[in-house]
């Protein structure tokens, strides 16, 4: 479990706090998502996870371990896997098989278990294909996805993505998710998501909103992401099977709001057959 307790972080040199008295507790398998606008904390409250950051008060703890001991970090850092928005910033070798087996070298394993753990992350990524192909050669999607790979490569308990797709087109955003949902679904990784895509939000099983360094929602995706007017006010949009569905209901169609596409396309069907 990771504890956040009681979080507060200033960056040298500016007045305003970047978070402000952040409470928080994830539990291990679950699918986290974390919205907010340019400037709110987010990219600071990741980097808090794993010790890159220390609060300026509060506490974060990981799996018992407190960050601000420096002879945690090693572990902790083992244990969380952080990726950020531009994949090419993590590949670093000229194959894709020589950029997953970097971290575990590192980590100082043997070359069979380097091995077993490349192909394993690879597959489970859907990239065990391309094992000898350059990155550079490589998809925007696909090249995220092998960076997945490489943190998956390092067994971590949990995995914190800093807006993975926000880089990517739509086609590629659609291949990260799907890849985050199975990790978490089938694999049982825990997944911290980063993002200012609502939709993206949708797919997780409990959602946070943070304004001003302020934690100002938390819920399930339906509590979070149906709220469209405190969505606005904090630079955010609702989903567009959302705004679809209040822009039926504006019209005199008496439908919830839904945030699944296919639930949606079954609803206007309906309401056509009954017109």
């Amino acid at each position: 479990m990771i504890e956040v307790k009681g979080v507060w972080f200033n960056y040298p040199g500016l007045e305003s706090p970047v978070l402000q008295d952040i409470n928080l507790e994830i539990r291990p398998g679950e699918f986290l998502a974390l919205l907010g606008r340019n400037g709110s904390g987010k990219s600071t409250f990741t980097r808090l996870l794993n010790g890159l950051l220390i609060p300026s008060a509060g506490d974060v703890i990981v799996d018992g371990l407190n960050t601000r001991d420096q002879k945690n970090l090693s572990m902790l850092r083992q244990s969380i896997g952080l990726l950020f928005s531009n994949p090419d910033n993590q590949l670093v070798a000229s194959i894709v098989e020589e950029d997953v087996a970097f971290g575990p070298e590192n980590l100082g394993l043997a070359s069979g278990e380097i091995r077993d753990r490349v192909r394993s992350a690879l597959s489970v990524v859907g990239m065990e294909e391309y094992l000898k192909h350059p990155p550079h050669m490589l998809s925007g999607g696909q090249k995220q996805r092998v960076a997945i790979a490489g943190i998956l490569a390092l067994r971590p308990s949990y995995m914190v993505l800093d807006e993975p797709t926000s880089m990517l087109d739509p086609r590629g955003r659609d291949e990260v998710l799907r890849t985050l949902v199975d990790l978490n679904r089938h694999q049982g990784t825990t997944i911290i998501l980063v993002t200012h895509f609502t939709e993206e939000a949708a797919a997780a099983d409990r959602v946070l909103v943070l304004d001003q360094g302020k934690l100002v929602m938390m819920g399930s995706p339906h509590q979070v992401l149906t709220r469209t007017n405190e969505l606005h006010t904090w630079g955010l949009e609702a989903p567009d099977t959302v705004l679809l569905c209040e822009e039926l209901r504006r019209l005199g169609h008496d439908l919830p709001l839904a945030l699944d596409e296919a639930q949606v396309v079954e609803m206007i069907k309906r309401l056509r057959v009954k017109d």
